[in-house]
């Protein structure tokens, strides 16, 4: 999963940018739910105008666990 850093300035640019409704606003700065995010074309990143959003140390998993989260979700 990804997460954003406290570079973040609420610009409103990744929240709409992400399939999975993974992107909202937290007590500072937008958060991404780990359960939600499946690195989906990393849309969120490419729009991103300060680059603060990352990779998740807490959250990595691989290309076929994501491919499955991702299938799930558009299930629900």
């Amino acid at each position: 999963a990804l997460r954003i850093t406290d570079e973040c300035i609420n610009c409103d640019v990744c929240e709409p940018q992400c399939p999975n409704t993974a992107i909202s606003m937290g007590p500072e700065h937008y958060i991404i739910d780990p359960d939600r995010c499946t690195e989906a074309w990393a849309k969120c990143q490419v729009f991103c105008p300060v680059e603060c959003i990352e990779v998740d140390p807490d959250h990595t998993e691989d290309r076929e666990t994501l491919e499955a989260k991702f299938r799930r979700l558009a299930v629900s």
